[in-house]
């Protein structure tokens, strides 16, 4: 089968959507499908199978800024591409986003398989505010799939419709077979953009009082970056913005992963990233961590926006290495069910069937 993964965001900038479609598109190249990649980038394509439809323009939406082409040129490369692959079916990752993935589903009739990534506290203006024009769009997708229940529910309420829900994947290998990155301290490891939603304050709240001889690993950066070291907290390296194998290393050498997200997580990939590294991870207790991690088995959950709650967690896993030992046991177990090529297999049907239900049309 020939399959066109299309991403509206930038796959020169790390993100979670990104992340899910390379990751997809590899497995499905592994099962033996003839899979590329349609999405922006801002500089050559991270991989062969990757095709440019031209730079990104940073965007700010909820909170976020994201890197999207919503312009006439990317629409026209993206059209361009598609007529020279000819897919037997498109997958369009955050299907309404404007960009290479709302150019091939207005300007083509290839069936089609939207993914809404969208967690609840997230839902964007195109959606609260063009929502007829919006769900007339959806109407074009073959079939609708959600990362989670909380994101299906989201795009049900804004476009109706009916969606089936396919977790997000992980591959596993890079992680659990990682060299551990040295370090002569315990260190706990945060990684996301910096800003508000994503709680790092709260954590430098939280680890300005650990009172234990620990490191805190802080990577990337993002627009409250330089407010956010200002703070001035002891113990703290920032890192900055890192590549996946170092993230990967940093991971398996990690003592704890710290996500302190307040809101706005659909799905918690970066959680099963660290569980398939085999670290004990402290996660803010919100519906898309609770997807992934189930509290006090898989990982420890703080109420989110708290630093007491999560200087607690810290405080004990960090003084109890038997009980980090059991997180990352039934980390490690979890994440089998929610591998990458599991993922693929799932869709594969998924795509067999977008494809009966509506005749190929490579016109556009």
């Amino acid at each position: 089968m020939k399959i066109a993964m299309i991403c509206p965001y930038s796959l020169s900038i790390p993100g979670g959507v990104q992340g899910q479609v390379l990751g997809l598109a590899r497995a499905l190249r592994e099962l033996g499908h003839e899979t590329r990649v349609l999405a922006p980038c801002d500089g050559p394509p991270p991989t062969p199978f990757v095709m440019s439809v031209g730079p990104s323009t940073k965007v700010e939406s909820n909170g976020s800024i994201s890197p999207i082409a919503p312009g006439k040129a990317a629409a026209q490369r993206t059209l361009e591409a598609l007529r020279s692959f000819a897919p037997d079916v498109m997958h369009l990752h955050e299907p309404l986003v404007p960009g290479p993935t709302t150019a091939a589903l207005l300007g083509t009739k290839i069936p089609s398989v939207g993914t809404f990534h969208m967690a609840a506290e997230r839902r964007d203006s195109f959606y609260r505010y063009l929502h007829k024009p919006a769900a007339g769009v959806a109407k074009r997708l073959t079939i609708r799939t959600a990362v989670s229940e909380d994101a299906r529910r989201t795009a049900q309420e804004s476009l109706g419709g009916s969606y089936w829900v396919l977790p997000n994947g992980v591959d596993v290998v890079p992680f659990a077979k990682a060299e551990p990155w040295p370090s002569t301290l315990p260190a706990v490891l945060f990684v996301g953009r910096h800003e508000p939603r994503k709680g790092l304050g709260v954590l430098l709240d939280a680890w300005r009082e650990i009172e234990r001889d620990a490191v805190l690993w802080v990577a990337s950066d993002g627009p409250e970056t330089v407010a956010l070291q200002a703070r001035e907290v002891a113990a703290v390296e920032w890192i900055g913005r890192i590549t996946d194998d170092e993230k990967a290393r940093r991971m398996r050498g990690a003592t704890i992963f710290c996500a302190p997200a307040i809101s706005g997580e659909s799905f918690g990939v970066v959680l099963l990233e660290a569980m398939a590294a085999r670290t004990a991870v402290v996660a803010s207790d919100i519906p898309g961590y609770r997807n992934v991690a189930r509290p006090d088995v898989e990982a420890l959950m703080a109420t989110p926006g708290d630093a007491q709650s999560f200087r607690h967690a810290l405080r004990r896993l960090l003084d109890d290495p038997d009980r980090r030992a059991e997180l990352a046991d039934a980390g490690e177990r979890r994440t089998a069910q929610f591998s990458m090529l599991g993922l693929a297999e799932r869709f594969v049907p998924v795509y067999e069937s977008a494809v009966a239900c509506a005749p190929v049309d490579r016109r556009s």
